[in-house]
């Protein structure tokens, strides 16, 4: 296509002229993640969207969605958001991050536009197919749509510039839960709790503020480099100049090693994040101020504890994938892995003897390693693969997000409600839950340090054009 009659949302439109600022392309990243991460603050619909015939969140009626119902839709959404990620990388590289920042507003938006009909039809389906099959690929495209281009503008600071985006990710809750709820309440006179208006104001407010991402991103031309940048001289085994395409990635060991750290990751974030408001109402209860609380201070104390958690998920997504670039991924890992066992072997003692402070900090570390996890990944990726196609390869990555999101809640659930049934009450029932995720962290190390260079059979062959993805 001739330059003069090609799109606005052709890659060669975004690429940014001699003496263009850098650190004006995290804003864009970060339009685009703070929206897309309201995903985290979809539990904040749960109680709503079980009263929608009864009104009474405490009293559903018969017709009523059950609480298992309305969490597949959540999980429908990240299964798509990793399927996603992992189809249109590709696509993704050769495109560019315009236009798919733009299909990304247009799927996440429009999930939330299909989700309010099904509200207000109650038709279960239409809401798992607007917020968990449209919104899901929305998030999926949206999550892995920035990075690459992050990673090309910064390959002096790949740590510093994936954290900015990604913590975006792990903040979105902080404003879309205060925004439903408000939006909620505003309505509730005039839809059933207010919910099918919210979700579609809601959805207009995302694709709009996800615009802002969309023309102000700009990609590096392909011989750029950061003023005064001279590249380490020092050799290091686990950081190539080499390039592998995606294709290559999935047939090598360090990629599987790398899925098998993701997947143990989040499994045992999810642990925390799952148990968190019930297990630290269970831990004030037990001291001897929370014993003369009423459920309604324990329910305000386990919210305002979720959003601490939510805090120090996204604080942990900048903090250590900007310490990984000092440190180094693999040592960043072992960190989290390493550390994260003795804590959460710790947690069950604390939670059962009430040792409320010591918990609280043990929680907000473990989570703040959690999101640690997630902003260097593709910093990872990138060490061991090269920029060529690392999107495309963080995109298939994230399918361990998809199945962390299923096997999560199921190991949570699974193992509580048998602690449950033996007669365990309070903190006590999550005990086994602590203690098998922290047996998933020490297989997550040890798949960690198999981690070594990318055998160069893997490596293309002669230069590649990062930008364009090979195509």
């Amino acid at each position: 296509m001739a330059e003069n009659s090609s799109s606005l949302l052709d890659r060669s439109r975004t690429v940014a002229g001699p003496g263009y600022n850098r650190w004006l392309v995290p804003p864009a990243a970060l339009a685009i993640h703070l929206a897309i991460g309201q995903a985290y603050a979809f539990s904040v619909f749960n109680k709503p969207l079980g009263a929608l015939i009864s009104g009474d969140p405490a009293k559903p009626a018969p017709d009523d969605w059950t609480p298992l119902q309305i969490g597949i839709t959540f999980s429908i959404a990240i299964v798509l958001l990793g399927l996603s990620a992992a189809i249109f990388g590709k696509w993704l590289e050769r495109v560019g991050p315009r236009k798919a920042m733009l299909a990304s507003s247009l799927c996440f938006g429009g999930g939330f536009l299909i989700a309010s009909l099904g509200v207000h039809l109650h038709n279960i389906w239409l809401l798992y197919f607007g917020y968990g099959v449209v919104g899901g690929i929305g998030l999926g495209i949206g999550y892995i749509s920035p990075v690459s281009t992050l990673i090309k503008w910064f390959p002096d600071r790949k740590g510093v510039a994936t954290g900015m985006a990604i913590m975006g990710f792990g903040g979105g809750a902080m404003i879309g839960s205060p925004l439903a709820n408000n939006l909620m309440t505003h309505f509730k006179g005039s839809a059933p709790l207010g919910v099918a208006p919210t979700l579609i104001v809601m959805g207009i407010i995302y694709l709009i503020f996800m615009q802002f991402g969309v023309w102000t991103i700009r990609v590096p031309a392909d011989d750029w480099k950061p003023a005064g940048y001279v590249p380490s001289t020092v050799h290091n085994d686990m950081i190539t100049t080499a390039n592998v395409s995606a294709d290559n990635a999935i047939k090598t060991p360090q990629f599987w090693m790398l899925w098998v750290v993701l997947l143990c990751n989040v499994t045992a974030g999810i642990g925390v994040l799952e148990t968190a408001s019930p297990l630290i109402q269970a831990v004030i209860s037990g001291t001897a101020k929370g014993k003369g609380m009423d459920s309604t201070a324990l329910a305000a104390a386990g919210a305002g504890f979720v959003g601490l958690l939510s805090l120090f998920n996204l604080l942990g997504r900048f903090f250590w994938s900007s310490a990984s670039d000092k440190l180094g991924r693999k040592v960043a890992y072992a960190i989290y892995f390493g550390l994260g066992v003795v804590l959460y072997a710790l947690a069950p003692t604390l939670g059962a003897n009430a040792q409320l402070t010591l918990f609280v900090v043990v929680a907000c570390v473990i989570i703040s390693m959690y999101g640690g996890g997630f902003a260097t990944a593709p910093a990872y990726l990138s060490d061991l693969f090269g920029k060529y196609q690392v999107g495309a390869i963080h995109g298939r990555l994230l399918t361990a997000w998809s199945t962390a999101g299923v096997l999560g809640p199921l190991i949570v659930h699974y193992l509580s409600d048998s602690r449950k049934a033996e007669g365990f009450t309070g903190a006590a029932m999550y005990q086994t839950v602590f203690y098998t995720m922290a047996g998933l962290l020490v297989v997550g190390f040890l798949a960690n340090i198999i981690v070594t260079a990318v055998n160069e059979r893997y490596y293309e062959k002669g230069p590649v054009t990062v930008e364009a993805g090979g195509h």
